[in-house]
């Protein structure tokens, strides 16, 4: 994950670190909840490689379905080209980014170009402390690669590495979060933020990170990329959490999750899209995208990434709900 057009941005080293952190927390967060009760709800109702699978009417958008190019990192820092044609190749025209491998802002572009692809989207995060300038240049990399939408893509942790309780941290989040998203609005730019598990653990007040982000940030500038997966993982029913988001989830991250709490490859886990994808109207989603964390690490190798994006164009094409 390249993070060179923000310093003030993990380097791709700390994202490693972060990802596999997170992975530990998430499974603490399951055995609080216990994994039955984790899953036990509608969402889990499918059977394996069935899930969402119930026949209705409605389809999710061919020209909606989008992928994180998180997912194919160590394959397209080996082969940006042939990674990108091959994405074309499997039914993609559009992408989310997550830094420029190693290019420019305007390399990448001509990459996307080259491959037929348009990065619709891209994570980004604000700097800490907010600076003005700094975010500035960011929306306009956005600007010249393309991109609708500028995602905050993590947040939750402490110096030391621990999930957040002090409300007051989330508080002066969503304060920076308003401001970057009235810079980007300013720029033509649409700003959302990505969860993880961490914004649902308890504060110390009795609240939730997500609720104070949701509560406290206009939703004129700020929406939401709902990550399914780790919702879940945070023990909340993403229609729930539509339910009470209503217009201000415009993008989902697809990413399934096996019977021990791990990635799957969609269709091959326990959530029921259908189920959610239901509710997409009632959340305003614009955006599909396609997202496994583990896609092509060790046990895998970089280039099964690429099977778990071809896996899931097809799921999400023939989705019926």
């Amino acid at each position: 994950m390249d993070q060179q057009t923000n310093p003030t941005e993990p380097t791709p080293a700390f994202e490693a670190v972060s990802r596999r952190g997170l992975l530990r927390a998430a499974t603490v967060s399951a055995a609080a909840v216990g994994t039955a009760g984790l899953l036990a709800g509608p969402a889990a109702a499918a059977p394996s490689g069935q899930s969402g699978q119930s026949g209705g009417r409605r389809r999710v958008p061919v020209d909606r379905i989008s992928i994180q190019l998180y997912t194919l990192r160590d394959q397209l820092a080996a082969d940006l080209p042939g990674t990108l044609d091959a994405l074309r190749r499997i039914g993609y025209r559009r992408v989310e980014h997550a830094g420029f491998v190693g290019r420019t802002a305007a390399q990448f572009r001509a990459a996307l170009d080259a491959a037929g692809l348009r990065a619709t989207s891209g994570h980004t995060g604000i700097p800490q402390p907010f600076d003005d300038a700094t975010w500035q240049r960011s929306l306009q990399d956005a600007n010249v690669v393309g991109s609708k939408k500028i995602v905050h893509p993590y947040f939750g942790r402490d110096a030391n590495g621990q999930a957040i309780r002090d409300p007051a941290v989330y508080r002066a989040l969503a304060r920076d979060l308003n401001r970057a998203g009235r810079l980007a609005e300013r720029a033509g730019l649409d700003f959302g933020y990505h969860n993880h598990q961490l914004e649902f653990v308890p504060l110390t007040d009795g609240s939730t990170g997500f609720e104070i982000l949701t509560g406290q940030t206009d939703p004129r500038l700020v929406h939401f990329e709902l990550d399914l997966y780790w919702t879940w993982r945070g023990a909340h029913d993403p229609v729930d959490v539509i339910r009470a988001n209503r217009g201000r989830i415009r993008q989902v991250h697809v990413k399934d999750l096996d019977v021990e709490g791990g990635f799957a490859d969609l269709g091959d886990g326990v959530i029921d899209f259908g189920r959610i994808f239901a509710h997409e109207r009632e959340a305003g989603i614009e955006e599909y995208i396609v997202e496994r964390d583990d896609a092509g690490t060790t046990p895998r190798a970089p280039a099964d990434a690429l099977d778990t994006a071809r896996v899931g164009f097809d799921y999400l094409a023939s989705l019926r709900y």
